[in-house]
């Protein structure tokens, strides 16, 4: 990621948060969701390891969607707790671009995660006697695998871009990590080119995935208001309303933080809605898919329990 030229920054001042003066309580605060964050994905992702019951594709997407989030909000977590608690709030020149790059990268291929998990739920509710042929393992893991390559170039072309750009006078990010915004805001080149870039290139590949979702809803929601059984209509219902509820929360912070025009940037409120989709929405997905699932629920308890009886055993045992 070389610079336009060799006076450029070495560093950025990352200040979201240093107004606040309670740093203890928002330290606590970010701690704790992060906690929560990375024990409920881990919980999740533990849960469909070891439940032969969930050896499904369904579920094997939810436990990439666990892993991810896990990755998601350690881009951002450590640096910020880090700053909160020594008061630190330098990053390096590189530190900040590759914060970006996964930050980035990690937030796409959650998108296209989440529209194969809507390709999934549109074949099990429109086309279900077809299921085990159209959401094979193999398709499955070429989805996954799909999503993650298509997200590190689409990530790659927009660090190299933006890394490129002058950087002049105090280099003082007013975002809590290095947002695309937030440098693009801070920069004193040119940037209409990255601005038509994220609007050109960046709406088809984030606003790709979103489409499809909500094209397979469409067909979803046709098929099962001809469902005479309120009962089937429901259960038709409690399967897709988890894996909706996480795409609103995802795809609605993404499209007003970035498919805007620079100048209507605001940093209070663009602080508070990254906190959302970065840190409360990754926090959010396991109890969200854990808590309307009785499948996932019922699989939570058997391995918690199981885990449980099988210590105590071993500790009878050794005493």
């Amino acid at each position: 990621m070389a610079r336009e030229n060799q006076s450029g920054p070495s560093e950025f001042l990352l200040l979201g948060f240093s107004g606040f003066h309670r740093q203890t309580a928002l330290f606590t605060f970010f701690l704790t969701i992060y906690t929560v964050a990375v024990v409920g994905n881990l919980s999740i992702m533990t849960t469909v390891w070891l439940d032969p019951r969930l050896h499904s594709p369904m579920y094997f997407f939810l436990g990439n969607l666990s892993f991810i989030d896990i990755c998601f909000t350690s881009v951002t977590m450590p640096k910020l707790l880090l700053t909160l608690l020594t008061g630190d709030a330098s990053i390096s020149f590189i530190g900040c671009f590759c914060q970006m790059f996964f930050f980035v990268f990690l937030g796409i291929t959650e998108g296209f995660l989440l529209a194969a998990m809507a390709y999934d739920r549109y074949v099990a509710i429109c086309v279900p006697l077809r299921y085990a042929v159209l959401v094979s393992r193999k398709l499955c893991t070429a989805l996954v695998i799909s999503s993650w390559s298509a997200a590190a170039l689409h990530s790659l072309l927009h660090t190299m871009t933006i890394s490129h750009l002058s950087y002049c006078g105090r280099q003082r990010l007013h975002h809590f990590f290095c947002d695309m915004t937030a440098l693009l805001k801070l920069s004193c080149s040119d940037i209409s080119d990255c601005e038509l870039i994220i609007f050109t290139e960046g709406s088809v590949v984030v606003m790709s995935p979103f489409i499809f979702i909500l094209s397979s809803y469409v067909a979803i929601l046709a098929v099962v208001l001809k469902i005479h059984s309120a009962e089937g209509r429901k259960k038709a219902f409690s399967t897709c309303s988890s894996h909706l509820t996480v795409v609103t929360l995802f795809y609605g912070t993404i499209i007003f933080i970035y498919f805007r025009p620079s100048s209507s940037y605001s940093n209070s409120y663009d602080r508070i809605v990254s906190v959302i989709y970065s840190v409360v929405t990754p926090m959010l997905n396991p109890f969200i898919y854990s808590l309307r699932n009785t499948e996932v629920k019922a699989a939570l308890r058997k391995v918690i329990l199981e885990k449980i009886f099988s210590q105590g055993r071993r500790l009878r045992t050794c005493f």
